[in-house]
């Protein structure tokens, strides 16, 4: 054959290309092609069969795409505490979306515009625009596969690693690598091939790879030759991926966007409630027919990218947790049951369960996993549903039961008697006003370790203190408090849960307020986001107590100098119902910064925080684990902030973070390094340090 060079500023598509193989290639474009539309129906089909989801996933649709769209195409969740992850991503995404979209503006222009028109857009300006934009966009693909692939097998990352690793994972990233750079191979070969037209220097990688095949002696015969099995090889492997997608690892290029568009924006702060006419036996996941259809959806997205796995304090601690492996564990279960498998119990104590029980245990309910997930996988609600399961079948630990029953009976976790609750206030010199008896601007809920417990005690008459120099007008509801329920409900005690509801919005129905503060913001947490769900009459604000401090700082009612406290280096822990849940993480930085203390940030803060492993029941349970968390925290306040043993106090705003740091100082050897205090305790600190301040004005104070 002799080679004639190109003129035209445009390429040939099928070159080398029979009209037999053409019509070939289609052929197997439409083969492909049906086979990936089966695969989605077969998957929303399955989707459909599955059961209902108690909250509305499509309500303001148009506003969830706008949202979903600016998460997935800006990669920000994939930047979030792995800038290689996310610049790797994103080349990934941006590339392939182009190439996609680069052979679907190629498809037009032969299929429909010259059918059409009988003439190509594809020639001139527009060609050698295209050209340099694939090269380009084609190149970022190339270099991010590469990336992946050096972080799988060069430093084999490890939680790219795990029970759940397998050829698909193999298969998905190689495949990715051998279409973008074949696609540059192809490409050069065409060059070489057509004698190296002048205009081609726009596809700067293929023109490239071409001058090194002809330096290699590559000429036209052999490039005519190689570029046909080239051609196909790529076409083949092409269209047997498109094909694949719906049945591999490949889908969730679209179940993540799905998952992210139907994901409830307080997914983990308020969980959904059991169907009134639910039987006992039916609570929770007993069988694979309990999976709603978005549970389908979490199982479906999950890319095992581990992320969820690296931020789990849990499995950071050595417990039995893994947060991936667990949502692709109950996905391998339910796939084996459409497959025909047997089927087994989901979560049980022992045996051949799906999921053990000690993995729920381990769970801190800090929603560390949902906030590092890309895709908005909801594990926290997945381990609801197992953790009611175990309370239903007697499963949770003994301790945990022991706790319920002194909830149950006395209101409190303690087991202590309801008349003893307003104990605290005994050592004040004021009394502390009965909103039972008064009408009141906030209701204070005090909580039940501050109530109860004696190192929080001094907590509860700190913010006393706070209040009453400030000239809050406040109450307390003394015995007639219960416990708020918010892990309660994390442990699997629904039941429970809606009789403290109950309880509580009844004994507050009976007083006069406006507003509500909380001490704990587990409490906090609960009030904000799931009273109103359990019942619409409880619309009341909701503050944590730092919030309505930094109110009374900004508005003059604390005259904090902070002269003696200046010295003082402390740190700040984020509790996770406050930051993470609630995305409160200033207001506590204020009001230390009010102190005069310098504050130094440990590396993980605000919603990147690391739990204190006090939540999801974890003060009631004991584990076997190679640091407690509370361990690991204080060793990251001393090694790991800029100010170093610079530090001296550990700051919390959380009754449960106080006990467990205090556990926590005994038992990793840091009672000689820190001191635990409360915010609370620090504003009186300095309060005491500040001249004046006794006598302070008492008209009442808004958190407005």
């Amino acid at each position: 054959m002799e080679f004639v060079a190109q003129a035209e500023v445009t390429r040939e598509t099928f070159w080398t290309i029979s009209p037999v193989g053409e019509a070939l290639f289609y052929g197997l474009a439409a083969i492909a092609s049906l086979v990936f539309l089966y695969g989605v129906y077969e998957r929303v089909a399955r989707y459909a069969r599955g059961g209902s989801d108690p909250f509305d996933r499509l309500s303001d649709l148009p506003g969830r795409i706008i949202r979903s769209t600016k998460v997935v195409f800006s990669n920000e969740k994939q930047f979030d505490r792995d800038l290689y992850a996310g610049v790797m991503h994103t080349f990934i995404m941006w590339g392939f979306l182009t190439l996609l979209i680069g052979t679907t503006i190629l498809a037009i222009d032969i299929d429909v515009w010259r059918r059409v028109t009988g003439s190509s857009f594809f020639v001139g300006s527009f060609y050698l625009s295209y050209s340099f934009v694939m090269d380009l966009m084609g190149l970022l693909f190339v270099v991010g596969v590469g990336m992946a692939l050096w972080r799988r097998y060069g430093v084999r990352h490890p939680r790219l690693w795990g029970k759940h690793t397998s050829f698909e994972d193999d298969a998905f990233v190689w495949t990715l690598f051998i279409l973008g750079v074949g696609g540059y191979v192809i490409e050069g070969v065409r060059i070489v091939g057509t004698e190296f037209p002048e205009f081609e220097t726009v596809s700067f990688v293929g023109y490239f790879v071409a001058m090194v095949f002809e330096a290699a002696g590559m000429g036209q015969g052999l490039a005519e030759t190689l570029y046909w099995f080239g051609w196909w090889s790529h076409a083949i492997l092409a269209l047997a991926f498109v094909a694949a997608v719906p049945y591999a690892k490949p889908l969730h290029m679209l179940t993540s966007f799905a998952n992210v568009v139907t994901a409830d924006e307080k997914a983990g702060r308020r969980l959904p409630k059991v169907p009134a006419d639910t039987p006992p036996d039916e609570i929770g996941y007993v069988s694979e027919d309990d999976f709603s259809w978005k549970a389908m959806l979490d199982m479906d997205a999950c890319t095992k990218c581990g992320r969820c796995s690296d931020a789990c304090p849990a499995k950071t601690s050595g417990r039995n947790l893994d947060p991936r492996d667990v949502i692709l564990d109950l996905k391998t279960y339910r796939e084996s049951l459409d497959a025909g498998g047997d089927s087994v119990d989901i979560v049980a104590d022992g045996g051949t369960s799906v999921i053990d029980a000690e993995s729920m245990e381990s769970c801190m309910a800090c929603m560390a996993c949902m906030d590092a997930c890309p895709v908005d996988i909801e594990h926290l609600t997945h381990f609801t549903e197992m953790n009611r399961r175990l309370t239903e079948t007697g499963q949770q630990q003994e301790s945990v039961q022991e706790a319920m029953m002194n909830i149950f009976s006395n209101g409190n976790a303690f087991g202590d008697p309801e008349r003893k609750r307003p104990d605290w206030t005994d050592d004040l010199d004021f009394e502390v006003p009965d909103a039972r008896d008064e009408s009141v601007e906030f209701l204070w809920y005090v909580g039940d370790y501050p109530s109860y417990d004696e190192r929080n005690r001094r907590v509860a008459r700190a913010m006393a203190r706070i209040f009453d120099e400030a000239g809050v007008s406040y109450g307390i509801l003394y015995e007639d408090e219960q416990n708020d329920g918010n892990d309660v409900r994390r442990v699997g005690e629904e039941g429970l849960y809606e009789m403290l509801v109950e309880d509580n919005i009844d004994a507050m129905d009976d007083c006069d307020f406006d507003k509500i503060v909380c001490t704990d913001p587990h409490s906090y947490n609960t009030f904000k986001n799931e009273y109103p769900e359990m019942d619409e009459s409880f619309d009341y604000p909701v503050y944590h107590y730092t919030q309505l401090v930094e109110t009374l700082v900004n508005d003059g009612r604390l005259g904090l100098a902070g002269t003696e406290l200046s010295a003082q280096t402390v740190t700040y822990h984020d509790p996770c119902h406050l930051g993470r849940y609630n995305g409160e993480y200033e207001a506590p930085r204020e009001v230390i910064r009010a102190t005069g203390v310098e504050l130094a940030e440990m590396p993980r803060n605000r919603d990147d925080s690391f739990c204190c492993g006090g939540g999801g029941g974890g003060l009631w349970l004991d584990h076997e684990e190679e640091s407690k968390p509370s361990e690991e925290r204080l060793r990251e306040a001393l090694d790991d902030t800029d100010s170093g043993n610079a530090v001296e106090r550990f700051v919390v705003a959380c009754p449960m973070c106080a006990t467990m740091y205090e556990d926590g100082r005994k038992t990793g050897g840091y009672e000689e390094d820190l001191d635990i205090v409360d915010i609370s305790e620090l504003v009186v600190e300095a309060l005491d340090e500040t001249p004046g301040v006794a006598g302070a004005s008492k008209t009442p104070a808004s958190a407005d």
